[in-house]
């Protein structure tokens, strides 16, 4: 494994610690209303931690050239378990939390989208490959991704997610971008989309509130920008170094979903603005290591797949930082590793074992060619 591949397991280490301690922290005392033990949600993100580590072990040695021919079965998957909650299936397959029905009940309950970004990831990466040159072409190089994008999208929004749209929108548009793809052919693209993107907001009431508290916060409906102002109050509440561990007071009831859409919050009141700080600059080490990782990888398939994994990460964590600090709209977008959310957890940690597997050497371990581990490796 090289330096980045074991820099990054720690990096991952660290803010999956503090992530446990944060959501203990968010979650305890809504634990206790809800009639269950104050370390409830706690040991519900222990038990994704355990399920990830074990996933992580097999993709950190899975040769990572063998998504590459998983990408048409990955995206066959997600598309039914997308599927499935727009359909009028009984509640106990498809519940619907929060009026959005996102999950698919297989025995626990599952979030189709989290499992999807993956799927869109290795899919893209696999694509651009086998396109090669024709990428640069509109019809029979950017065709293909803009349907298969469509139809993701008009799922998750059916359910509906816009965030999630939009993140399978910006992965797709930086890997194809990092592909080689003419930059003229995807602004012409965006140019048609936003109007089309803009109606389906309008549609949908609850982005377009939010959209309204942020572009004009003194005129928008009071339901619309409380999350923001709690969410702001808890920050600036904390000051530079917080209120102190388990000591804030915006959990109480005041943030909506303290311990998962604003659990950024929770960091910056009880640890104040050193605290998000320390976040932020270990999403930006997870990055630069795993560009550094994508940079270094053995194929053009490798290099796309770390590109994807590292940007998806690490921007979901930075729009969510934007949001809690009012920066950005507000999105229903978790902090990865340390919101509440197993589905997401879970699927995180693999991918970080899928680029750790991507940042190794390959070494066979059986046939012929086997490595001979009593050979010295080269200077």
């Amino acid at each position: 494994m090289t330096l980045e591949g074991r820099a990054l397991i720690i990096v991952t280490g660290v803010i999956l610690a503090f992530g446990l301690a944060v959501l203990y922290s968010a979650s305890a005392l809504l634990s206790v209303r809800e009639n269950h033990d104050s370390m409830h949600y706690l040991l519900l993100q222990l038990s994704g931690v355990a399920l990830g580590v074990v996933l992580f072990a097999i993709a950190a040695k899975v040769d990572a050239e063998r998504w590459r021919g998983w990408a048409w079965p990955l995206l066959a998957i997600a598309i039914v378990l997308l599927l499935i909650p727009v359909l009028p299936v009984p509640s106990s397959i498809a519940p619907r939390y929060h009026g959005s029905r996102r999950w698919v009940n297989v025995g626990f309950l599952f979030q189709s989208s989290e499992f999807a970004k993956l799927a869109v990831i290795v899919w893209t990466a696999m694509l651009i490959v086998r396109k090669g040159e024709r990428l640069r072409r509109l019809t029979k190089g950017l065709l293909p991704f803009i349907l298969v994008l469509a139809v993701l999208n008009i799922l998750v929004i059916l359910e509906p997610d816009l965030s999630m749209a939009m993140t399978f929108t910006l992965i797709m548009a930086i890997m194809l971008f990092a592909g080689g793809v003419r930059i003229g052919h995807v602004v012409f693209l965006g140019i048609i989309a936003i109007p089309l993107l803009w109606r389906e907001v309008e549609r949908v009431q609850y982005a377009l509130l939010r959209m309204t508290s942020f572009l004009n916060p003194g005129n928008a409906p009071i339901e619309a920008g409380y999350q923001l102002k709690q969410s702001l109050i808890a920050v600036g509440s904390g000051g530079l170094f917080g209120v102190g561990f388990g000591m804030g007071r915006q959990q109480l009831g005041f943030v909506p979903f303290p311990y998962n859409d604003f659990i950024g919050a929770n960091i910056g009141e009880e640890w104040g603005f050193l605290g998000i700080l320390f976040v932020t600059l270990a999403f930006v080490a997870y990055g630069w290591l795993g560009f550094r990782i994508a940079k270094q990888a053995r194929t053009i398939f490798q290099q796309l797949l770390a590109i994807g994994i590292t940007f998806m990460t690490v921007s979901t964590a930075f729009l969510h930082l934007g949001v809690v600090i009012g920066l950005l709209p507000t999105t229903g977008l978790t902090l990865p590793f340390v919101s509440f959310g197993r589905t997401n957890l879970v699927m995180s940690i693999l991918m970080t074992g899928i680029l750790v597997n991507i940042a190794s050497t390959r070494e066979r371990v059986v046939g012929a060619h086997a490595t001979n581990p009593l050979e010295r490796a080269p200077a």
